[in-house]
């Protein structure tokens, strides 16, 4: 099963390991569950890292 889930946040400290410190940003993630006998037996995540890097920097040069 795959899933997309959108954020929009402000999270104190890291996100991703990068210095976020309450700024804004937005961002999706697609997920993908491998389910075995009823139950999740897996997940993949992929998070667009760049865009959520570019936002961090465009909201420091303000």
């Amino acid at each position: 099963m795959a899933s997309r889930l959108d954020f929009n946040i402000s999270p104190r400290g890291e996100l991703l390991g990068l210095p976020v410190n309450g700024k804004r940003v937005s961002f999706s993630e697609n997920v993908f569950y491998e389910y075995e006998n009823g139950k999740i037996a897996g997940v993949w995540s992929i998070v667009d890292r760049a865009a959520v890097e570019a936002q961090i920097a465009k909201s420091s040069e303000a």
